[in-house]
């Protein structure tokens, strides 16, 4: 396999950002959603010329689809890439389609709080508004389905608690567990999260529909209302 020649670029476009604004930087304080495709593959590639290499690459191959479909030694030829990080880029795309194949032929089993936590806090913990979702689970607490239904501030009073049911009943779910996060991070229950948390408590016992828990997300922790005592009686 014939590896193009590393080539070394003068002064690198690294070197010239602020530190707030390089690729690694923006991953870890504002997530790797936020960042564009050359971002993504320049803190994968690393070093001081990641910013040129990951230009380069996608100059050749425009879209993650693409690029994961190219052949590995072309991905190699390209200069500065070579075999170690093209396999790098190839491994990162397989992770990706092992957990879109897992996620699609597992359905966890909830045990606990952090079982539920852990189903959405990686993604949730990111979001810049709340979201609300709801787990459906069946009567063996499998999960059968997580449904988003409310984004933006919550505020007890302006959220439908019979909507919260609607898929659990068109799904013949046993149970649900709410979720949301606070996008300050700190994931202490709010009075409207409380009194949310008992309307529909109250509304699950009509419905014959158990509310097991509601789960609040903030950064790196989470607070199991149910745990609390808050809104469950």
């Amino acid at each position: 396999m014939k590896i193009t020649q590393f080539v070394m670029f003068a002064e690198p476009k690294l070197q010239r950002l602020a530190e707030d604004q390089t690729p690694v930087y923006r991953i870890c304080h504002l997530g790797a959603q936020v960042c564009s495709f050359q971002e993504l593959l320049a803190a994968l590639i690393g070093g001081n010329t990641q910013l040129e290499i990951a230009e380069a690459i996608s100059g050749r191959w425009k879209t993650p689809l693409e690029l994961m479909a190219a052949p590995l030694v072309e991905i190699a030829n390209i200069h500065g890439v070579g075999p170690a990080r093209a396999a790098r880029l190839k491994a990162a795309f397989e992770l990706g389609r092992q957990l879109v194949t897992t996620s699609l032929l597992e359905k966890p089993t909830i045990h606990s709080p952090s079982d539920a936590a852990a189903l959405v806090q990686f993604e949730m913990v990111t979001l810049e508004q709340e979201e609300l979702r709801v787990i459906l689970l069946d009567t063996r607490n499998t999960v059968m389905e997580i449904v988003q239904l409310y984004r933006g501030s919550l505020n007890s009073s302006q959220v439908r608690v019979g909507e919260l049911f609607k898929e659990a009943i068109r799904r013949n779910a046993a149970s649900i567990i709410l979720a949301h996060n606070h996008p300050s991070g700190d994931p202490s229950p709010s009075p409207d999260d409380v009194a949310l948390t008992r309307a529909v408590v109250d509304a699950g016992r009509l419905m014959d529909v158990s509310v097991l828990d509601h789960i609040v997300i903030g950064k790196g922790r989470f607070v199991s209302l149910k745990e609390r005592g808050l809104g469950f009686s």
